[in-house]
């Protein structure tokens, strides 16, 4: 559970990297770079007010499913067991998990200061580098229009992109971008992004010598209204192939529900 904790924010932003097939134009739409800047300023609304919202999560792998109860809990997320395999844990389950989630609110409650602003800290310096990554799409990549489509109700543009030649990643995060390519699908009416696929199309080192990122590696991300022009993901399934120190596979794949969004009250 702890990589689902931490992935969201920064999956949704690698991910923006296109591929797909075209339809024909139906109405003369706003210029790609319009498109695309109200979409990165859309996604900016969503990311900004993820922390307001509690919300259920599935998780699946090659072992089955996890479905948590996911509540913010003095600053940071609390990942409560609901479900296994898609099954309601039992009576004795369910109030031991809990019991636990009790524990942590009562540690939570009596950090010191220090404690709490380091534990927020952390959290908020993976949102930090989610944010970073995402100010790098427009620089990455060369955005076409490819068409209009109808997407799970929603009118949409599809947009493929590829990766800018001279881009120059300012960091190991944003290493990844440069071999990718793929397809978004952004609503026409709010600017929101309906659905991203994106695939890994040629090697890219991570760090130099550490990691190496392999054609095959895959996400896929759709979004969905939740209140107030917000939305948020509700599913995401990746599988990825890396070499770490180019000698040994690491390949992973995930599958991940997000649903039943719920605002906190007074935020």
């Amino acid at each position: 559970m702890l990589g689902s904790r931490k992935k969201y924010g920064t999956i949704q932003l690698l991910a923006l990297a296109f591929l797909g097939t075209s339809t024909d134009l139906r109405a003369q739409p706003p210029s790609v770079e319009k498109i695309i800047a109200n979409s990165v300023a859309a996604n900016q609304r969503d990311f900004e007010a993820k922390d307001h919202y509690n919300w259920k999560e599935r998780d699946r792998d090659g072992n089955g499913s996890k479905t948590s109860q996911v509540t913010m809990i003095h600053g940071t997320p609390y990942y409560r067991l609901i479900a296994v395999n898609g099954k309601p844990l039992s009576p004795a389950q369910e109030a031991q998990e809990k019991k636990k989630q009790q524990k942590a609110t009562a540690e939570r409650a009596a950090e010191s200061p220090q404690q709490r602003r380091d534990r927020i800290e952390k959290f908020e310096k993976e949102r930090r580098r989610d944010a970073e990554m995402m100010a790098q799409l427009t620089k990455a990549f060369t955005f076409t229009l490819i068409g209009q489509q109808r997407l799970r109700g929603f009118d949409v543009w599809a947009l493929k992109a590829t990766p800018c030649k001279d881009y120059q990643p300012p960091n190991m995060e944003t290493q990844v971008l440069t071999g990718m390519r793929g397809q978004l699908w952004i609503d026409q009416k709010t600017f929101q992004w309906v659905k991203v696929v994106a695939e890994v199309v040629h090697p890219v080192s991570i760090g130099g010598f550490l990691a190496r990122v392999e054609p095959g590696t895959r996400f896929e991300l759709e979004k969905a209204p939740v209140s107030d022009g917000i939305w948020l993901a509700s599913h995401f399934a990746m599988k990825s192939d890396a070499k770490v120190l180019h000698m040994f596979t690491k390949a992973s794949q995930e599958d991940d529900t997000y649903f039943d969004y719920q605002k906190i009250a007074g935020k």
